[in-house]
């Protein structure tokens, strides 16, 4: 593996467990629907990554899906927070000098923007992808920043903000990019199809 290494959180596309938000509207079965384009989506960006690339399964890692081929990890935790610091530390702990982390909710990341930043982390300590919704959809550091996510408000909408807030009150530098659309509502999705 590389030094650089990107982590990507999934699920696997089952009903009832994915895409909630969008299934209160159109039901289990579009949703999951949504969530398997979702998913073919971010297969596609990361293959220039494939080297790098580590997948995080939130419920059970399935050994014949989409993402064969690519190291395959347990989500380990009690919260989001917790779960992603623990896929950080593992990826430092193995070698890694810089790891990103994206979901599978966003159809506006480009692997440019991956590229990016994975780049800027040469000069900039962490680099955050904010989400319109107050999330973010890519978080990277160049070393553990357990700060990060520890007491963070998870799925609310001030939560980039308070990451940006948590960074430089630990004066350290970090590098935003282009802020890009999560597909959490019906809505969202109804602008791509």
């Amino acid at each position: 593996m590389t030094a650089n290494r990107l982590i990507v959180f999934v699920k696997n596309p089952i009903p009832g467990q994915v895409k909630t938000r969008i299934a209160r509207t159109v039901g289990d079965a579009r949703a999951v629907e949504v969530y398997r384009h979702l998913l073919a989506y971010t297969q596609q960006l990361v293959k220039g990554f494939a080297t790098g690339c580590v997948v995080y399964y939130g419920d059970f890692i399935n050994p014949d899906d989409g993402w064969n081929g690519y190291p395959k990890q347990q989500q380990t935790g009690i919260d989001l927070g917790e779960r992603m610091l623990n896929a950080f530390q593992e990826q430092f702990a193995s070698g890694a000098k810089k790891v990103i982390i994206i979901g599978s909710d966003c159809l506006d990341i480009t692997p440019d923007q991956i590229s990016r930043a994975i780049d800027v982390l040469d000069t900039v300590d962490v680099v955050i992808g904010p989400a319109t919704d107050g999330g973010y959809y890519l978080l990277g550091m160049n070393r553990p920043r357990p700060f990060l996510f520890r007491d963070m408000p998870w799925s609310q909408p001030e939560l980039c903000q308070l990451t940006e807030l948590a960074v430089l009150q630990h004066n350290l530098t970090f590098v935003r990019l282009d802020e890009l659309n999560d597909i959490d509502e019906w809505a969202d999705y109804e602008r791509y199809v």
